[in-house]
């Protein structure tokens, strides 16, 4: 219980943002979604919370303004000939910040006519070259889905078909596929791990060092991509940066469980449009630490992270943005200073050594974009990126004294790390409009990796006379300083046969010249979308796609060669998949639509062990540890996933909102041994179920009350070999048995309050955000406890308990 007080006590947070009044402006552009250029003289409406209504028109800018809006909930509708009509429903104008609405319009097929007004539903894609397993995810819903505390991972967990790795860290399993097959990309660059605590080959981690405050609405997928992405095979997220406010300054602060934080944006130059916006934030579990305030554990997560953005609108319809995003963190998992032997251990950490990790991850890039005319659009962007994660492990021995103390007697350095993996890229695309029914879109991405990874380590035995530790040589495992450049040409072409029909085709390659196996010339994908009714549409979707290995994974070696490790992996290849989605759209009211998919998927050329076992690196990709192999690997291993989704969603209406989501589906593998299994991410079913209330008090105030629920299939495992395990030090399953047990079923119900107070040049919000709130032990994995009270020393290790976080925020 000491540790909820602790939540309780330090979740708290403060924001303060400049406003002027109870009501505001609402603004932005509004451009042609194809080419990019502005649209001049769309009519936008804005719909108050008090049914007044605000008409406004672009210039020749494709500038609007709409001022002296009231706060609360608005509708925005931008309507233009020729064009589908767009309402964007539930907009929250508070008045602390401007809305800054920047729109896209489609021309429609229909030639020269006034289009039918066409609400964009929520999740409605920033991407049009997508057709089936895709959503758009908005700012709002990282913050307001219980449970998701700000994290793009943790809120992508709540749709059809994708379910949470581990509660600890925000991994996500896309229709069965290791979390290390998901893309993150930003600003069109393909980004490293954007989490605290990163470790090699993984996708998640316990911490986000993305930042909501500065994304724009993006894009995430599940499968049958278009051909603009590569180089993952399980699911993406397109995510983008928006620009500062290029009128008014505003700033904001933060104290809280995730970090204290800074946060300010403005303009650099009025006249020219230019704009700024930077971030920092601190953790502020350290800060407590620093402050000698007990946060419950001597291991206290260190982490602060950072972004930029500088705009420069240029003449002739083109822009130029400076960016970068970075985060640094580190932890120390110390033992050997326990004083007692009933001393409350820590949840992480091997009972006879300390550890010592950290991570840094950095991402810096310029984009340019140019509308040359009404047909063509062209975007580039150069980046840096760089990654880099070290360790030292150091073992002890000790005893009790006469006085029930323990006394160290050795400490020694047995494990050094550093793995630095950098990348330069460059990416550039080109939107060509043919006319009102097609359009082609295609570019080139290039990276060029950096590799330089250094790894030795030393194991101990006890000496059978006196007991002591007796080490072994120091043994190399990563020694590498190498290049390797990967490319990536696209081309997408869409076509509208007329408003009901749209065909979207594309062809994508991926080179990676580690090697002579990692080529992949040929992988097309294919959309076709049919609107049967205005309420009913169906959509099928077809791709071919390819993944590189983690770098860290080529150059590992178990043996030894003239004192380097012998790199036997260096010769894998890429991993492959077959993708095929059906999906149908049902419109079942103004604000409630239903869509249920079905897919298959099948997976081939994944390494696998040389010698017959289970092992197969389809299972790998998620957690707190690397991954070694004793033997060769050769892409000679099998996969497939097949399931059917369904999702219910009612967008925000008459003071309430749900989002019902299901999930059925089957994830199996084949590994040397030729038997088919269970994959570990193998859950077979999830369900989800969110609701919110909203009630209006006193006019401009507002109480939230929103709820979550998750059930799903338990994980899988197999039954431990007890002398390998005893050998290893380590849970080791016999082989073959592995993923022929399951778990029993996860369940995890979330609770979170938010009050809203609006004043005059000042809001306050005060919420609770309650995770697991019936404390259910869900268990995660078995490991190794050579000291348990119980004389077993494998036991259950469970999931994240009851974890509440109360925060309060001010804006003025």
């Amino acid at each position: 219980m000491r540790y909820i007080w602790i939540f309780l006590l330090f979740g708290f947070f403060g924001q303060y943002t400049f406003a002027q009044d109870l009501k505001q402006t609402i603004r932005g552009t509004v451009s042609e979604k194809e080419s990019g250029v502005p649209l001049i003289g769309v009519n936008v409406m804005v719909i108050a919370s008090n049914g007044e209504s605000f008409g406004a028109s672009t210039d020749e800018n494709g500038i609007y303004r709409v001022p002296d809006v009231p706060l609360g909930r608005s509708e925005v509708q931008f309507s233009y000939l020729g064009y589908e009509t767009i309402t964007l429903s539930n907009i929250i104008v508070t008045s602390g910040k401007e809305v800054i609405l920047s729109v896209e319009m489609e021309e429609s097929a229909i030639e020269l006519v006034a289009v039918e007004v066409k609400a964009r539903r929520k999740g409605e894609l920033v991407n049009e070259m997508a057709t089936v397993s895709a959503r758009q995810f908005s700012v709002e819903e990282t913050d307001r889905y219980a449970g998701s505390r700000g994290d793009p991972g943790r809120m992508a967990s709540n749709f059809a078909g994708v379910q949470g790795a581990d509660d600890s860290r925000n991994d996500i399993v896309i229709r069965g596929n290791s979390p290390a097959g998901v893309l993150w990309r930003l600003n069109g660059v393909n980004i490293p791990n954007p989490n605290h605590f990163a470790i090699p080959g993984t996708s998640g981690g316990p911490a986000s060092i993305l930042n909501n405050k500065y994304l724009a609405n993006s894009d995430f997928f599940t499968g049958a991509f278009p051909a603009e992405y590569g180089n993952s095979i399980a699911g993406a997220f397109d995510l983008r940066m928006r620009n500062g406010n290029n009128e008014k300054y505003e700033f904001s602060g933060q104290l809280g469980f995730l970090g204290t934080e800074l946060f300010a944006e403005g303009p650099i130059s009025k006249s020219n449009r230019s704009s700024f916006f930077a971030s920092y934030r601190y953790s502020t579990l350290q800060l407590f630490s620093s402050l000698n305030i007990n946060v419950g554990t001597n291991a206290t997560p260190k982490y602060q992270d950072g972004a930029f953005r500088l705009n420069f609108p240029l003449k002739n319809n083109s822009n130029l943005a400076f960016w970068g995003i970075g985060g640094k963190s580190s932890i120390d998992i110390v033992l050997s200073n326990q004083e007692k032997p009933d001393e409350e251990t820590l949840l992480y950490g091997d009972n006879d050594r300390d550890q010592y990790f950290a991570s840094k991850m950095g991402v810096g890039g310029i984009s340019y974009s140019k509308s040359f005319n009404k047909s063509t659009l062209l975007k580039a962007t150069l980046a840096m990126t760089g990654q880099q994660v070290n360790a030292t492990h150091r073992v002890f021995d000790r005893h009790v004294n006469t006085d029930g103390f323990f006394v160290l007697d050795t400490s020694v350095n047995n494990l050094n790390y550093q793995f630095n993996i950098s990348k330069l890229v460059a990416n550039v695309t080109v939107n060509k409009k043919f006319s009102r029914k097609s359009s082609l879109k295609y570019g080139l991405y290039g990276e060029n990796y950096l590799i330089n990874l250094l790894d030795s380590v030393r194991t101990y035995t006890r000496d059978t006379l006196t007991g002591k530790m007796v080490f072994t040589p120091w043994k190399k495992r990563w020694d590498a300083d190498d290049s390797a450049p990967l490319l990536q040409p696209f081309v997408q072409y869409k076509y509208k046969l007329d408003d009901k029909w749209t065909m979207v085709a594309g062809l994508t390659a991926l080179y990676f010249g580690m090697n002579n196996n990692s080529f992949s010339p040929f992988e097309p994908r294919l959309g076709l979308t049919y609107q049967l009714t205005p309420k009913d549409k169906w959509a099928i979707g077809l791709g071919m796609h390819s993944q590189i290995q983690s770098p860290y994974l080529y150059y590992y070696g178990n043996k030894i060669k003239n004192g380097k490790p012998i790199q036997e992996n260096k010769e894998m290849g890429l991993t492959k998949s077959k993708q095929a989605v059906l999906s149908y759209d049902r419109v079942l009211s103004p604000t409630v639509h239903l869509k249920m998919e079905t897919y298959y998927q099948y997976l081939s050329e994944i390494p696998i062990q040389v010698n017959p076992s289970s092992f197969s690196m389809i299972n790998v990709g998620s957690g707190f540890s690397r991954f070694f192999s004793d033997t060769t690997l050769v892409n000679k291993g099998v996969g497939k996933n097949y399931g059917v989704e369904l999702t219910i969603e009612k967008s925000f209406s008459r003071g309430y909102y749900y989002l019902l989501t299901a999930s059925i589906f089957d994830s199996k593998y084949k590994g040397s041994d030729e038997i088919w299994r269970n994959t570990t991410f193998n859950g077979q079913y999830a369900v989800n179920a969110l609701v919110a209330k909203e009630f209006l008090i006193k006019g401009n105030n507002t109480l939230n009350i929103g709820s979550k629920i998750t059930y799903a299939g338990g994980r899988w495992y197999g039954y431990p070999d007890i002398q390998k395990s005893i050998d290893n030090q380590e849970v080791i399953f016999e082989d073959s048995t592995f993923n022929t047990r399951k778990f029993r079923d996860y369940f995890r119900l979330d609770l979170k309050l938010n009050y809203k107070w609006n004043r005059p040049r000042m809001t306050h919000e005060f919420a609770l955000d309650i995770v697991n709130l019936l404390g259910i032990k869900n268990i995660l994995k078995l490991s190794w406890a050579p000291d348990h009270p119980s004389g077993n020393p494998i036991q259950e290790e469970y999931q994240l308990g009851l974890l509440p976080v109360f925060y309060y925020k001010i804006d003025f």
